[in-house]
């Protein structure tokens, strides 16, 4: 973790407040800014943890910080112990902490065992910025927590970062949801993690979402998220990347453009290849219309890429979905409020039945994507390939990248679609 200390701002910073507010040393806007009431915060933090209290967050700060991001840490069990005694004192419940220790035995607690401990708040923040780190992260933590959750890597970005998926369910129907192909679009990332946070602790407390059992789901389908699919885009219009040669090079390709505002309208992968032109579904004809319009280089959008799959990252996307069975996907963007469901003339069986009931949940319309955006996206690939459900969920209203502030309607929104996703084939 880079070190911190005051006048820096950016994603981390944002981060470093929210780790300190979980903590109750930190009661000032979350606005990635480390001024002098993050500084003060930082030095009570630092005392409190007998770290050496000089106000800079360098990696023994870092090492007591971390946990509050994760969500949980380790504790040694000590004589006197006893699970309601530790829920109370760190701010949790019994439950939780059985759910996280699934081989514990309430009963005989024994001194000296190491058991996860998850703090009372969520894994998934949604009032900071998202980067690649922090989905890492939470991933981490989300995991601690659930320990029933799969988690693993399916490919690689081009500056190297994991694609991460989360895996929860043990039906025999696989379904697959994915989320900021398009790095200004990344406030899809915490409306799927949010999602899976909230099935997986329904799922443990033998609880309902979107008015369906957790269980019924978990029997009757696998569920597959890849949380954020461009890591490197995300890192570059939240700040996270803000120097060295990949910045550079964006910085360059975005000059050709200069009509694109940089970085918040940058929507291609780090590289410069729209990732969701990129796919093998008439990807000539989509490359014919974007070089028409100007975008025929290395661009913040638009750009199609040198060929179908050149992208490591929908190559990777591709291949994780040739390597299992997906009754459904759904592909989440911004902005509109529109569910699309079709590709060409290809009319899946129960596509329209399906959507509609999304459409009906969340009250965005069901349309046919528009002819200048109706080519080469992974959900055009995915029918086209199998002939089977799959639709593009453009969230929320206005400019890309939305506000933090449309989170909580645009969630509210999808719970919904999000489990008839699922429900349709139980």
């Amino acid at each position: 973790m880079e070190v911190l200390r005051l006048g820096m701002r950016g994603p981390l910073v944002q981060m470093l407040q929210l780790a300190l507010a979980r903590a109750g040393y930190y009661s000032g806007e979350i606005d990635g800014i480390f001024g002098y009431q993050t500084q003060r915060a930082v030095f009570s933090f630092q005392s409190a943890f007998g770290v050496t209290s000089d106000g800079v967050v360098g990696p023994a700060t870092w090492g007591h910080i971390l946990p509050y991001i994760r969500g949980y840490f380790y504790r040694v069990i000590r004589s006197g112990d006893t699970l309601w005694s530790l829920a109370r004192q760190y701010g949790t419940t019994v439950r939780a902490i059985l759910t996280a220790n699934p081989t514990l035995d309430p009963d005989s607690l024994r001194p000296g065992q190491t058991i996860v401990i998850p703090f009372g708040f969520p894994a998934v923040p949604t009032n900071i910025d998202y980067t690649s780190t922090l989905t890492t992260l939470i991933i981490d933590g989300l995991k601690a927590r659930y320990p029933f959750l799969r988690t693993g890597n399916f490919g690689r970005s081009v500056m190297g970062k994991s694609l991460h998926y989360i895996s929860i369910g043990t039906g025999a129907t696989q379904v697959f949801y994915n989320a900021a192909h398009h790095a200004n679009e990344w406030i899809t990332t915490p409306v799927l993690l949010k999602y899976v946070e909230d099935y997986a602790r329904a799922y443990s407390e033998n609880g309902s979402i979107f008015g369906t059992r957790a269980a019924d789901l978990y029997r009757g389908t696998t569920l597959y998220v890849a949380p954020l699919v461009n890591p490197d885009g995300v890192d570059l219009v939240t700040g996270a990347i803000n120097r060295g040669t990949f910045y550079e090079n964006a910085v360059r390709i975005s000059s050709d453009y200069p009509n694109i505002p940089f970085p918040s309208g940058w929507k291609a992968n780090i590289a410069g290849t729209d990732l969701n032109l990129n796919y093998p579904a008439e990807w000539e004809r989509a490359r014919e219309q974007k070089f028409a319009a100007g975008f025929v280089s290395p661009a913040p959008r638009d750009y199609v890429g040198s060929a179908p799959l050149s992208a490591p990252e929908s190559a990777a996307v591709y291949n994780f979905t040739l390597n299992h069975d997906f009754a459904l996907i759904l592909a989440y963007h911004t902005q509109g409020e529109i569910i699309y469901w079709k590709f060409m003339d290809y009319d899946p069986p129960r596509a329209r039945e399906i959507g509609e009931r999304m459409s009906q949940a969340s009250g965005y319309p069901l349309e046919i994507t528009p002819e200048y955006s109706g080519y080469a996206g992974y959900k055009d690939w995915f029918i086209q390939e199998f002939n089977r459900p799959g639709y593009t969920v453009e969230v929320g209203l206005g400019e890309s990248p939305l506000p933090l502030s449309q989170f909580d309607k645009i969630y509210n929104d999808n719970i919904g679609i999000l489990t008839i996703g699922m429900s349709s084939f139980i």
